[in-house]
């Protein structure tokens, strides 16, 4: 079964032009293309990312906060009772008077302690301003890193400046691999993707999810089928907006409100002009319009990376939808 679904996934007709086979990919003295199993990489160096992350929260985010004035509030731990934890668990974390009246008489203990205990339980399940403090530390960290890699990558790239040059000579295409965003940004995701259930209330949630299962299928994907021009531009549009906001919130956590307001003003300008106006008439131009000159008979992968894409493009709607409600409320509301 294994072996014939791996037949279906590198079926030729998904990936390749016409008259194009996997044979193709094989290295020459003036080509080396991406590997597939060059991607299981990303698993010990997600191991690596980890420990830099602990240190760097530990050694540099931690001093910084307390620079800034940001202080570690320990909160008080209810007592533990087996009971109100397996009813706050798999019940509600919210109980009615008369759900907390009914637990008291369970428990033999007043209404005013189990209000005290549920109050107290819920408070350990929101995150410290330390926390969210070293969270958005290495957020910034890490996008600020991206950034620039992707700008030294970019530079110099012709088809940085002409995106037509995207789809020449596809694909035969070489543009070193192992210097590409692609690993590095599939790695990005995998634990963005399992970060997101431990704050599941978040009104977006649903879109962080989907966001990072779009972004690791579009990265894997475009690896495996050498499209390493147009990916490593997609990565580049959505990683230069997204430090200025963990600033921003660095910021916000330290009571700095003018240099937060103008640090979040220049994320949404920025995010308007990469995501809402370079995205679609820059990126998805390149995708859905670009590759008919270049081949007649679009292979399936065409509509399946450009689904993926409109999805992101669905997403990018909505959070600037939120962004505009949050600068309308500041223009108007101070």
């Amino acid at each position: 079964i294994l072996k014939t679904l791996n037949s279906w996934f590198w079926w030729e007709n998904i990936w390749m032009p016409i008259n194009c086979s996997w044979a193709d990919f094989v290295d020459r003295e003036d080509l080396v293309f991406p590997k597939p199993h060059q991607l299981y990489a990303t698993i010990p160096y997600a191991f690596v990312l980890l420990i830099i992350r602990f240190l760097s929260e530990r050694f540099i985010a931690i001093p910084l906060a307390k620079a800034l004035g940001i202080k570690n509030i320990r909160r008080v731990k209810p007592q533990p009772n087996p009971v109100l934890e397996s009813y706050f668990r798999e019940c509600t974390k919210h109980p009615s008077q008369s759900e907390i009246q009914g637990l008291a008489k369970k428990c033999n203990c007043t209404v005013h302690f189990v209000e005290k205990w549920f109050r107290r339980r819920r408070n350990l399940e929101i995150p410290t301003v330390l926390r969210k403090f070293r969270e958005a530390f290495w957020r910034f960290s890490f996008y600020l890193a991206s950034s620039v890699a992707g700008l030294i990558f970019l530079y110099d790239k012709p088809w940085f400046y002409d995106i037509w040059l995207t789809w020449l000579g596809y694909p035969f295409q070489q543009e070193k691999p192992c210097w590409s965003l692609h690993p590095v940004d599939t790695l990005r995701n995998c634990p963005c993707f399992v970060l997101p259930f431990y704050f599941s209330s978040s009104q977006d949630f649903l879109a962080h999810v989907v966001h990072h299962l779009a972004a690791i299928g579009l990265m894997s994907c475009s690896w495996c089928g050498n499209y390493l021009r147009i990916g490593t531009l997609v990565i580049f549009v959505h990683d230069t907006a997204d430090f200025w906001l963990e600033a921003a919130k660095m910021f916000n956590y330290a009571h700095w409100e003018k240099t937060c307001n103008t640090l979040f003003i220049i994320f949404a300008i920025t995010f308007f002009i990469t995501r809402i106006i370079l995205f679609p008439c820059w990126i998805l131009r390149a995708t859905l319009y670009q590759p008919t000159f270049y081949s007649t008979t679009p292979v399936i992968a065409y509509f399946l990376f450009n689904g993926q894409l409109l999805i992101l493009q669905g997403l990018h709607l909505y959070w600037g939808y939120l962004i505009f409600k949050i600068l309308r409320r500041f223009i108007y509301l101070k």
